[in-house]
């Protein structure tokens, strides 16, 4: 433990000492927040549909048929009650839920007609505000036909829309979480690497080599810093962005910290991990670029897992960020609770055990 504690020390003098890495702990992430949540814009493909046809008529169903056909979506065949879709609505199964109540063509020309329900899920406001206008196009598109054939005076206003978790449909609502997980990526990732490396590049490492200090110590003496700079960093984000965006968690803190440590320890356990394996900062600055791309691009940070190829969509699933990012955005904007998230948090947990020890094994210590 003596070793461990002197170690810790040696680790925040030398990152102190540095002119530059203290002051970016600070500005880097307030300046992400303050920038990047203006800047980012998504794309939206395969808007997942429940439909809950209460009315079972030729014009439901002829409504369901267009909207299958319209290509825009993706049909859940699992809803048959409102209650069911709404549950898949809450683990995001599905994107939209359209809602046809009862005798609906029946009352079609009746001034007191009970309108359409289009229940959009606007945790990604781009996807639930999108998802829905597509729907209401196909919807109006078929309505107005089915008046056509029928003879019936138009009616306006046929279709209500609700935009749940993300009212505004505040896109910045979307990316500020994933814009937490980018700090965490880069600060906790991309430095805990270069910083074994640049002591192989110094020489110093060679002196710590030759000493009693065991693989576990050393390695544990390595990522503490880091791990006590990523819960500071994730500290900093939350704060800029209830000051800046009014945008506080809706579910619980603790869930979000620990959701965190467990990232910033299987992140970190992997930065070293290829630093043992690099011989100089080149080496590592290009591999760990490589797997940061992949982190982010397939892991629903920037576009959403859905919109990707099957394979794709179960390679994501080895991905730490992938676990990280749906209970930021779960716990931040739906309020989800750990017994809801209990398999991401069993994931990151193994991604911890694995990383940490592949850390451990990775470093040669010689003697």
């Amino acid at each position: 433990m003596q070793q461990l504690l002197i170690l810790i020390q040696k680790e925040f003098i030398q990152i102190f000492r540095n002119p530059l890495l203290p002051k970016l702990f600070i500005v880097f992430p307030v300046m992400v927040m303050l920038v990047m949540p203006w800047v980012t814009t998504m794309d939206v493909r395969n808007v997942g549909v429940a439909i809950v046809d209460e009315d079972g008529s030729t014009l439901s169903r002829q409504m369901a048929s267009d909207i299958r056909a319209a290509g825009y979506f993706s049909i859940n065949d699992k809803a048959n009650t409102y209650d069911k879709a709404k549950n898949l609505l809450e683990k995001c199964e599905v994107d939209v839920i359209l809602q046809i109540p009862k005798n609906f063509e029946k009352n079609l020309s009746s001034v007191s007609l009970q309108k359409l329900d289009i229940s959009a899920n606007a945790v990604n406001a781009m996807k639930g505000s999108l998802g829905s206008q597509y729907l209401v196009q196909t919807i109006s598109s078929t309505l107005s036909k089915f008046r056509n054939e029928q003879g019936i005076q138009q009616i306006s206003d046929l279709v209500v829309i609700q935009n749940r978790y993300n009212p505004t449909l505040d896109y910045r609502n979307l990316m500020i979480p994933a814009l937490m997980i980018i700090l965490l990526i880069l600060i906790c990732g991309f430095l805990s690497a270069i910083n074994i490396v640049s002591e192989k590049e110094n020489g110093t490492i060679e002196q710590i080599n030759v000493t009693p200090v065991g693989k576990f110590t050393f390695v544990l003496a390595k990522l503490i810093p880091f791990w006590l700079i990523g819960v500071f960093v994730i500290t900093v984000a939350m704060v800029v962005a209830w000051l800046v965006y009014d945008l506080v968690p809706f579910g619980s803190l603790g869930n979000i910290y620990l959701a965190t440590i467990l990232f910033i320890l299987s992140l970190s356990g992997f930065g070293v991990a290829v630093a043992n394996l690099s011989d100089n900062i080149q080496q590592t600055m290009f591999v760990m670029f490589f797997f940061i791309i992949i982190f982010m691009l397939m892991s629903g940070l920037i576009t959403p897992v859905s919109s990707m190829p099957e394979w794709a969509q179960d390679f994501t699933l080895i991905l730490p960020t992938r676990h990280y990012i749906e209970i930021m955005r779960s716990v931040y904007l739906k309020g989800t609770t750990f017994v809801e998230l209990w398999h991401n948090f069993v994931f990151l947990g193994a991604f911890v055990i694995i990383f940490n020890l592949l850390a451990t094994i990775t470093y040669k210590k010689q003697v």
